[in-house]
C-alpha cells in the first residue's frame, strides 16, 4: 500500500509496540524511540521522513520543543502530536508547535490511521523542503544547498538531481532517467546520462568523498 516513512517517538514501550505494529500492519515503514537523543536526530538527516507522530510527555522534553527546534533548522516533516495533554490550551498550544494534526490518549486506532493517512496525503501533495544527508532542496526557489552553500546546477541538472533525491536507495536505470528527466529532448541516448551524471557529481561531490551517486555496473544510477 505505501513506502511511506513515520518516525515515531513515544516513551510508553507498549503504545510505540502497539503503533508500529499497526502501522506496519498497513504498509507503512517505521522508526521507532522512546525519547529524544542523538541518534534521533541523526535519523533526520538520514532519511527522509513522511511523517512524524510525536508524544509531548517524554522525558525531560515536551516532544513540542523537540518540533519547535528541528523546524527552526529547516525539517519540513508533517507532525501528529498524539498525547495525553488534552486541555484546550494544550491543543492549542500544540498547533501553534507546527501541528498537522493533534490526537489525544486514549485513541481509537481506526481514526488514527485515518489521520495518518490524511496528513501524509496532504503533505504529500507540495514538499517545500526535501533533506537528504547534507543537501538541502528548498522548493520555493527551485535550489539546492550543500551545508547551507547553494549550488549552481543547469536545468537538467537541478531535474536529475531532484529524481535522484526523491528516489533515495532505489537503483534507477539509464532508461529510467531518460524518460523522466529528458522527457521530450531529442538528445535521448544513454550516453547522455552518463555525461550529464558525470558532471552533477563533480558538482555535487568534486573531491568524490562523500558517494551520493554510486554507478551500478550494467545496471544503472544510486542515490544514497
Amino acid at each position: 500500500m505505501s513506502d511511506k516513512l513515520i518516525l515515531i517517538v513515544e516513551d510508553e514501550e507498549d503504545i510505540l509496540e502497539l503503533l508500529e505494529y499497526t502501522l506496519q500492519k498497513e504498509g507503512y515503514e517505521t522508526i521507532g524511540f522512546l525519547s529524544v537523543n542523538e541518534k534521533l536526530e541523526k535519523i533526520l538527516d538520514e532519511e527522509y521522513i513522511d511523517l512524524i507522530l510525536m508524544d509531548r510527555n517524554l522525558p525531560g522534553i515536551d516532544g513540542t520543543e523537540f518540533i519547535n527546534k528541528i523546524k527552526e533548522k529547516g525539517y519540513n516533516s508533517p507532525v501528529i502530536y498524539l498525547t495525553a495533554k488534552d486541555k484546550d490550551e494544550d491543543i492549542l498550544d500544540g498547533f501553534d508547535s507546527h501541528a498537522d494534526d493533534y490526537i489525544t490518549k486514549p485513541f481509537k486506532i481506526q481514526e488514527l490511521l485515518a489521520r495518518v493517512k490524511a496528513v501524509i496525503k496532504r503533505s504529500s501533495k507540495d514538499v517545500d523542503i526535501l533533506k537528504i544527508r547534507d543537501i538541502t532542496y528548498k522548493a520555493a526557489n527551485k535550489k539546492f544547498f550543500i551545508e547551507d552553500k547553494v549550488i549552481e546546477l543547469t536545468h537538467l541538472e537541478h531535474d536529475l538531481l531532484l529524481e535522484f533525491i526523491k528516489n533515495r536507495d532505489i537503483l534507477m536505470t539509464r532508461e529510467h532517467l531518460l524518460e523522466t528527466v529528458w522527457e521530450d529532448s531529442y538528445d535521448k541516448k544513454l550516453k547522455t546520462v552518463n555525461v550529464a551524471i558525470k558532471r552533477l557529481k563533480a558538482k555535487i561531490d568534486p573531491d568524490n568523498k562523500k558517494e551520493y551517486i554510486k554507478s551500478v555496473r550494467g545496471e544503472g544510477y544510486l542515490f544514497c
